[in-house]
């Protein structure tokens, strides 16, 4: 008995971690937050759908789409800038993505400066009325990298002048 107990005690924190990442699917993109949350973008090994998760590491809180199908890649747009040549030129690297949901956008973003050799990774929201929430990521926690979802090709890029 006392074997099945521990097996159990063993296997539960794999279950937990399940509700991010199922058997069918890969990480895009993730990283834990300041405040104890954590930011997934998954998407279906055959790029049957995507989809983001958000919550506690017990608890999914948020996914969007809430169905998996090939729709879901129309649910999000992707902009990114690249401005190379170091701290002499003010370099850059850039990337956003971009969805609605419930009357809220919300803005992934991961960034780059060579000037300051700063890099930052969160989340941007911003209600109906203009008004933003920053939930600021722990960059050395990141898996995966936001320049995939533009190599899929499933996304549109949005232009909007950067």
């Amino acid at each position: 008995m006392k074997k099945y107990l521990i097996l159990f005690a063993l296997t539960f924190p794999l279950c937990i971690w399940a509700q991010y990442l199922l058997p069918n699917e890969e990480i895009m993109y993730s990283f834990e937050t300041k405040s104890g949350k954590k930011m997934t973008l998954v998407k279906d090994k055959n790029n049957e759908y995507i989809q983001y998760r958000f919550g506690s590491k017990n608890h999914v809180d948020m996914e969007f789409p809430t169905e998996r199908t090939k729709e879901s890649w129309k649910k999000f747009k992707y902009n990114s800038y690249l401005r190379g040549g170091g701290k002499q030129n003010a370099g850059m690297e850039l990337n956003y993505l971009t969805f609605t949901n419930n009357g809220y956008q919300y803005q992934l973003f991961r960034s780059y400066y060579a000037e300051d050799e700063s890099y930052s990774t969160g989340i941007t929201v911003t209600d109906s009325k203009g008004k933003e929430t920053n939930i600021a990521g722990i960059y050395k926690t990141i898996k995966g990298c936001m320049c995939h979802i533009e190599e899929s090709g499933l996304i549109e890029k949005e232009d909007t002048g950067l």
